[in-house]
């Protein structure tokens, strides 16, 4: 990996965290550890990791607790969009859809097959680069959008002075004399400038057709950033 992921490791058993480091370190991740949810919150402001797994049962801050705070607090905002793997020995349905409407990425049951967290790791890590793809390529579309608009107003306001221009050339070209011959080169070149404007227009008009067609392309994409994230963080 050139860009090694971030993992912070969260369980108030050592040799867990023990087996995890060693494990995910030797497959190029970067990986911080910590036995309590309390020192989590301020890793995760520190480090920024890309990833929290994170036990649920844990001293002075639950899981659950940790979770919510992360993805909640205002205080914590601008981590909000930090994926959480929740590890738990309680296997009942209502643990796990509490967490997981907490706003958890996964849940995970003890005990586990390594292979199988390993799979889903990658898995989460996936979908955040997706969501962060997705939010680049709005950001992009953004601003497209009002570059268009504002090379649409340009030109409308130049076209409109360089008609002016053209039918004032034709109105003074009878009575010009001498000057006859500017006076019918400045309204042809105007033309000229007034077809290559139209042309811009229609060229402009083109690309926010494309770009509308993307956004609409965009929607089910959107839909996998509601599903991972939750609204209330968009």
């Amino acid at each position: 990996m050139e860009n090694k992921k971030r993992i912070l490791l969260v369980d108030d058993e050592p040799i867990n965290l023990e087996f995890f480091e060693v494990m995910l370190s030797k497959l190029g991740f970067e990986v911080q550890k910590t036995d309590n949810g309390a020192d989590a919150l301020e890793l995760v402001k520190r480090w920024k990791p890309d990833l929290v797994i994170l036990d649920n049962v844990m001293p002075k801050l639950s899981g659950w607790e940790v979770t919510k705070i992360i993805k909640t607090s205002e205080e914590y905002r601008a981590y909000a969009d930090i994926p959480i793997i929740m590890f738990s020995a309680m296997d009942d349905v209502k643990d796990k859809v509490e967490g997981l409407e907490l706003g958890a990425d996964d849940y995970i049951t003890k005990p586990f097959n390594f292979s199988e967290v390993l799979a889903r790791i990658r898995a989460v890590l996936r979908t955040r680069e997706l969501i962060h793809q997705i939010e680049h390529r709005e950001a992009r579309l953004r601003v497209a959008e009002e570059i268009a608009h504002r090379v649409v107003s340009f030109t409308e306001g130049l076209h409109g002075t360089l008609a002016s221009m053209v039918e004032r050339a034709a109105a003074l070209e009878p009575e010009c004399g001498d000057a006859k011959p500017f006076v019918q080169m400045t309204r042809t070149e105007s033309e000229k400038v007034l077809a290559r404007l139209d042309d811009l227009k229609l060229a402009v008009a083109s690309l926010t057709a494309e770009a509308e067609s993307i956004k609409i392309a965009e929607t089910a994409l959107h839909a996998i950033k509601t599903k991972y994230r939750g609204p209330e963080n968009l």
